[in-house]
């Protein structure tokens, strides 16, 4: 008998939601928060997946060094540098050379290269291709096997040089790789990413506060929306004698169906990330799908949570209303609570805008008391402005009744009355304009410095390429890299002053390079004062020569093969271009690879600076990414919530036509009730999201929130308002005429 009830009210629950006024927006918006909901838990899962997968294959891959006076059977002559491509983030180059018959390889590499021979990557080998990175450091001997990289698109080079290593500081032995082998040592393992990736819990956090957060916000605009009728069915239930589980019941079965769809569609989704490589979408990181399936029970979990929260809330929310004292529809009771949690809003606001300096510039904890900073202002918010939305109504019904406006006294009645549905319907503004700050905030907190950097390097001439070659190189090698320079190059060799107080800058070279350089050209040694070429200044600029003045002297080939090799390492090979078109810097670096046992390193004047900054820049992707997407869930909450409310607006202001003999009334009553609301919500979240998003610079950096940012929002946001409210008075006139007839 009992189990016939329960699957009865459970039918009447799916069919009054199925038939409800806002059934439509209400079923979409369970569904998509349902899935959205499952997809950011299985992104958190996924998320640690990917870490834990990036570590192990770390610490599989970093060697072990022979012990000093040990003569190890085994052992590989090991050297790690480094290289980049153009406008890119640095990444690892390994030097390798077997040492003994049996020397030890890295994992992913199935074979020893060739002398001259290299190893490479096929991330680096798709994002080199335009730079002839195949060719680069010798022939190509194959790719690194997917075990020896941290992730799929790992950028990642071993070299064989032509030459022979000789074990000698800086080259190292190495007897094995990873736990297994001994014990590894941190300083010759491979690879950027623990120095360049943030750490897991500070991305965990971002998924949390920019994804997670929406999601569960849109879950609850769904579960609000159509309350009217909900509030109707609970008394009628709780006249009937109806208990508390029964209401669950209803509860239940009016969310079942859109919460089910929405779960059972994220399923799919979760299960092709865990079969196949992903690459995110505008950050480019590949996902090792490897990782994922480790955790794939965990991730699969993910959709039956999302679905036990979407249930549990609808029944929770059903259930804090309280029993209903008639068959009235009252209005949402104002208790004691709503105003303490009104009361707390202004205190979340000063601990989310102020409370991350108490914990000092440097402290891991800084970013914690932000997040929780502003998730009691999301919680809080609403109750604070639905508090003053409350005062405001009352004084709108008043001037309204003394002076004859219809459409002022209709909203602010309203608006004081059924505080709850104003609320709603700002929540979901607020709360996107400080998502959307924040996101801004962050992106502006990873990549000032590279913005920074960028501006000063921006309008540089980049015809002028700094030579360092790497390792103990001999005056024929420099003298065979001239000579193959490309067609349009020629060299100069700079030499900073060898005193403390100054002096000259000896420049030597060619008539045609220093003749691009706008200097003379002599035989003997002559001063110089003044700098014309640019090139020239950026590179007294950024290497910080400190001379006072220029002495030039024309050199030969040999000559500055000579310069270019003494025993300090002061001076500084430069090739400049002396065409139109610069020096290809990837040339120059293949051309290196070729003449020096080690290759060089090729950059223009200040560009070390820029590619240190990149990392942070790129890691600011994935807080521009994460901000959009939640300021796209949330503006559909904002959109569900709106036509709810128009809906129930519609049918409650029908009968009003035969009073006031027209529609105007409908236009005006929508205005006061919806458009001033989202303007307001739209100034208020503006302001209070810049004001959050300070915490989150660095002291003395440039903020990406200026006010034609945010003059921009505010006019987005009213142009929305006044669009909703023209829809509100819209269905409101279309159901007037339905009522009538």
């Amino acid at each position: 008998m009992r189990g016939g009830l329960r699957r009865r009210l459970l039918y009447i629950g799916r069919e009054a939601g199925r038939r409800s006024e806002a059934a439509p927006a209400r079923f979409a918006a369970l569904a998509v928060s349902t899935f959205v909901l499952a997809l950011c838990m299985g992104a958190l899962v996924f998320a640690h997946a990917a870490y834990h997968g990036k570590e192990v294959r770390r610490e599989a891959r970093t060697p072990v060094r022979q012990a000093q006076g040990v003569d190890a059977r085994e052992s590989t002559a090991w050297l790690v540098g480094s290289d980049d491509l153009k406008d890119r983030r640095g990444f690892t180059i390994v030097y390798i050379e077997p040492h003994t018959a049996d020397a030890p390889l890295p994992p992913g590499v199935g074979h020893w290269p060739k002398p001259g021979e290299a190893v490479l990557s096929p991330g680096l080998l798709a994002a080199g291709a335009h730079e002839g990175i195949a060719t680069r450091y010798g022939r190509l001997a194959g790719t690194i096997g997917r075990e020896g990289l941290e992730d799929p698109g790992e950028w990642l080079a071993y070299i064989r040089p032509a030459v022979d290593m000789k074990v000698e500081r800086p080259v190292e032995l190495v007897t094995g790789f990873g736990p297994e082998a001994g014990v590894p040592n941190d300083g010759l393992q491979p690879g950027t990413a623990r120095d360049d990736d943030k750490p897991e819990w500070m991305f965990q956090a971002h998924l949390m506060g920019l994804l997670l957060l929406p999601g569960l916000v849109l879950l609850f605009v769904g579960i609000y929306a159509g309350a009217h009728g909900r509030d109707r069915r609970r008394a009628l239930t709780d006249a009937l004698g109806g208990m508390r589980r029964d209401r669950a019941l209803l509860a239940i079965g009016e969310t079942a169906r859109p919460t089910i769809l929405g779960a059972v569609a994220s399923v799919p989704a979760i299960a092709a990330i865990m079969l196949n490589d992903v690459r995110i979408p505008y950050v480019g990181y590949a996902l090792a799908s490897a990782d994922l399936r480790q955790y794939a029970e965990v991730a699969l979990l993910a959709p039956l949570a999302a679905l036990a929260i979407a249930l549990g809330s609808a029944v929770i929310a059903d259930l804090m209303t309280g029993r209903a004292r008639g068959n009235r529809f009252r209005a949402m009771p104002r208790g004691l609570w709503q105003r303490r949690i009104a009361m707390l809003c202004p205190p979340a606001i000063l601990l989310a805008a102020r409370g991350p300096e108490l914990a000092g510039q440097n402290s891991e904890h800084r970013v914690w008391i932000t997040w929780i900073g502003l998730a009691l202002v999301v919680l809080t918010m609403p109750a604070a402005v639905t508090a003053v939305v409350v005062g405001l109504g009352r004084v709108l019904e008043r001037k309204g009744r003394e002076r004859g406006w219809a459409g002022a006294l209709i909203g602010g009645r309203r608006i004081s009355s059924y505080p709850a549905a104003t609320a709603r319907l700002i929540t979901g503004v607020i709360v996107a304009l400080i998502v959307f700050t924040q996101a801004i905030a962050w992106q502006g907190l990873f990549g000032t410095y590279n913005t920074q950097i960028e501006n000063v390097l921006g309008d540089s001439d980049r015809s002028i390429s700094e030579i360092g070659p790497r390792g103990t190189v001999s005056v024929p090698d420099i003298e065979a890299f001239l000579r193959r320079l490309p067609a349009g190059s020629a060299p100069i060799v700079v030499t900073p002053p060898s005193g403390e107080s100054g002096g000259p800058i000896a420049v030597r070279g060619g008539c045609p390079a220093l003749r691009s350089l706008r200097l003379p050209c002599p035989a003997a040694a002559v001063r110089v004062d003044q700098v014309l070429d640019r090139r020239m200044q950026q590179l007294i600029r950024w290497d910080g020569l400190g001379g006072t003045y220029l002495e030039v002297t024309r050199a030969d080939q040999a000559g500055l093969a000579r310069q270019s090799d003494p025993p300090s390492q002061t001076s500084t090979l430069v090739v400049i271009g002396t065409g139109a078109r610069g020096p290809s810097a990837p040339a120059l670096k293949e051309l290196s690879f070729r003449t020096f046992p080690r290759g060089a390193q090729v950059r223009f004047p200040g560009e070390e600076w820029l590619t240190n900054s990149i990392p942070d820049r790129d890691q600011g992707r994935w807080v521009r990414l994460c901000g959009v997407l939640g300021i796209g869930i949330l503006v559909l909450a904002i959109g569900v919530s709106a036509m709810a409310e128009f809906l129930r607006n519609g049918r409650a202001l029908a009968p009003l036509t035969v009073l006031t003999g027209g529609h105007r009334v409908f236009s005006s009553s929508a205005a006061w009730a919806i458009t001033a609301p989202l303007a307001v919500a739209g100034l208020l979240g503006t302001v209070v999201g810049s004001w959050l998003a300070r915490p989150v610079s660095r002291p003395g950096s440039t903020t990406y929130i200026s006010a034609e940012l945010m003059a921009s929002t505010v006019a987005v946001v009213l142009a929305v308002s006044a669009a909703s409210g023209l829809w509100a008075a819209g269905v409101a006139w279309r159901q007037a005429r339905t009522w009538r007839a």
